[in-house]
């Protein structure tokens, strides 16, 4: 019987941890082709009739979400491992439980999608990567930058010189700070601004230019000696010049930019100008838009889906991936606390 036409094979998604981040997934998975909320779970918010009120956050405030009556509801995370036909754990609660909570998913033969950082340290993310080994199946840390409109693309211009050479980049991103963190709640444990948000930038430093030799950094630290704010030169030799800004120290709001600059052209991106949020710019011709459409949220759900459903992989980001993001942050904390480069 010919099997050419046969339609991809549903993949169950378990979410674990109902906050933002949760609500956020939530929504791209109804929107991915092929993939099924199977269950959630989470110790204290929970649907009622499949319905789970929205939850604000950086980007916007959500609306409520309909999951259908179906969906299996869980407080404890060792009750969705248990169900056989979970196929995907998709972790999305604070860093503190990552490591604990992705090594059981993946003992218990689950593949894993987490949220970032991996974790807070990482030696912690090397035990994760050596459950990952053992366990057959894979972890993909959800760097949402990797597959976001407008940046996901500058990985193909870079790779193939599209406007020449790149010469140089900057990346800023910066909010207030979280109610969470506020409250003192994970705050310490987070490592502030460096390791919760800035992390998005160093991760995707490295996806377009690979492992600096070296970094140096300046900050500001908050509680408990947590960054809250950091400026970082990521040290290419031979260029490119690569500098970062991320902090929590924003009045209100939240910003997200780049620019980067190529010998035959400028692309910068503003999340503040809206429709024309990237443009770019080619020497002796006038600024044009790029439209955008989507966001990096859905971009790494479809991809994790697509995988599984492939039997492959996940190769645009992977656990060791997530792992040298943090060893890079580590050093730039570093950087911070001593006031010296610190070498990679």
């Amino acid at each position: 019987m010919s099997t050419q036409n046969a339609s991809p094979r549903t993949v169950n998604v378990a979410v674990v941890g109902l906050g933002f981040m949760g609500v956020t997934h939530l929504r791209a998975y109804l929107q991915a082709p092929g993939a099924k909320i199977y269950a959630v779970c989470d110790a204290v918010r929970l649907p009622v009739n499949g319905v789970l009120q929205g939850v604000a956050g950086n980007i916007k405030k959500s609306d409520d979400i309909d999951l259908g009556r179906d969906v299996k509801v869980f407080k404890k995370l060792e009750d969705v491992l248990a169900e056989k036909d979970v196929d995907l754990v998709d972790i999305c609660t604070p860093t503190p439980l990552h490591p604990e909570q992705a090594i059981a998913a993946l003992r218990a033969g689950k593949n894993v999608l987490c949220e970032k950082p991996l974790a807070r340290t990482s030696a912690q993310a090397r035990e994760i990567l050596k459950a990952e080994t053992e366990s057959g199946k894979f972890l993909m840390p959800a760097m949402c930058m990797r597959f976001w409109p407008g940046w996901s693309w500058l990985k193909e211009v870079v790779d193939r010189k599209t406007y020449g050479k790149a010469l140089a980049a900057r990346f800023r991103r910066v909010t207030a700070m979280p109610a969470w963190s506020k409250q003192g709640t994970y705050s310490s444990d987070l490592g502030g601004a460096l390791f919760d948000l800035h992390i998005h930038d160093t991760d995707f430093v490295q996806f377009l230019f690979g492992r600096p030799e070296s970094v140096f950094s300046t900050g500001v630290l908050g509680q408990g000696g947590s960054v809250d704010h950091v400026a970082t030169s990521y040290n290419y030799p031979g260029g490119p010049s690569v500098y970062a800004e991320g902090n929590w120290l924003l009045a209100k709001g939240f910003e997200m930019a780049y620019t980067l600059y190529c010998e035959k052209a400028t692309i910068d991106f503003d999340l503040s100008r809206g429709a024309n949020m990237l443009m770019v710019i080619e020497h002796g011709q006038d600024a044009k838009p790029m439209p955008l459409d989507g966001d990096g949220y859905n971009g790494e759900v479809r991809y994790v889906v697509e995988c599984l459903q492939a039997g492959k992989r996940p190769k645009i980001v992977t656990g060791t991936d997530g792992m040298t993001a943090l060893e890079i942050c580590e050093a730039e904390e570093k950087s911070i606390k001593t006031g010296q480069i610190v070498k990679l």
